[in-house]
């Protein structure tokens, strides 16, 4: 078998799987299926959730295959993405690029068809805003991490609309308790790869507050998380329960922020970053099984 720097040459269907991004497109899904679930009144519809899933991992690809296409050169800059199917030039620009135009158009299209018109605009706004502003602005703004915090804030609400239910303040708490958990975890890890941003002319950390500004940025959207992630509570989406893990990991999340505000280095990033991977499936289990548990008490 062919090798590349040591390692075994990739099949052509595992470079597009890494250009799927599974592990992100996964957790998307997840908040789909959250959002979706609370958003049903009485016994959900699968079958709808399933179109819902399907449509919206489309798009997932979608976007991840054209962000990939637009930063082709500078992943070819950094070390933890140089090995890409597109920079390690495996795959062509013209075919990764159409692999995604044409699955943004097949989500859009599947999701008006079988969930409901409103899912598939906003779906394809998480592609626009994702793939047409947040991917370019990297190279020129440290603000990109705000852009880019506003599309991977919108799988739940994807899920809430699928379901039937309404735009409304129960799905903007959805929104912002993943818009304010992003903040502190994409910190973290541009703070652990700063080196290779910096190489790659990506302007990933934030400058406003001095030296310490991304463990201010941090603490301060850890903070703000706080009252965001107890108002399902307020609203009746969820319980006590929910309200106590919401509090207790939110705490947790806000002290491993302050600890990177402290003493910024690789040791507390990576604290930082492993505590925001349990906090978000941990409190978003919680609501779905507090709203179960309130759904089916008489």
């Amino acid at each position: 078998m062919s090798t590349l720097e040591g390692h075994p040459r990739p099949s052509r269907l595992q470079d597009y799987i890494a250009i799927a991004k599974p592990r992100i497109a996964v957790m998307v899904l997840f908040t789909v299926a959250i959002g979706f679930v609370l958003g049903s009144e009485g016994s959900p519809d699968w079958w709808a959730l399933l179109h819902a899933c399907l449509g919206v991992g489309l798009a997932a690809t979608a976007s991840n295959a054209l962000n990939q296409v637009i930063e082709r050169h500078s992943d070819g800059q950094m070390n933890r993405t140089k090995l890409r199917p597109l920079p390690a030039g495996r795959l062509t620009t013209l075919e990764v690029a159409l692999f995604g135009v044409v699955l943004a158009i097949t989500s859009a299209i599947y999701l008006a068809l079988t969930v409901n018109w409103l899912t598939a605009g906003l779906t394809f706004l998480t592609i626009l805003l994702y793939a047409g502003v947040y991917t370019p602005l990297k190279r020129y703004s440290e603000f990109c991490t705000a852009a880019g915090a506003i599309p991977g804030a919108l799988p739940p609400v994807l899920g809430w609309v699928a379901s039937g239910a309404p735009l409304n303040f129960q799905a903007g708490l959805l929104f912002s308790i993943l818009l304010f958990w992003q903040f502190p975890h994409f910190l973290a890890i541009a703070w652990i790869y700063r080196r290779d941003y910096s190489a790659a002319g990506l302007k990933m950390l934030p400058s406003l507050g001095g030296p310490q500004a991304p463990g201010i940025w941090a603490l301060g959207h850890a903070v703000l998380l706080l009252p965001f992630s107890i108002g399902p509570w307020w609203t009746g989406l969820g319980g006590v329960p929910y309200l106590l893990t919401a509090a207790i990991l939110g705490l947790l999340y806000a002290w491993a922020a302050w600890g990177f505000l402290r003493d910024q280095n690789d040791v507390t990033a990576r604290r930082l970053l492993k505590t925001s991977f349990a906090y978000l499936p941990g409190v978003f289990l919680a609501l779905l099984f507090d709203f179960v548990r309130l759904s089916s008490t008489p």
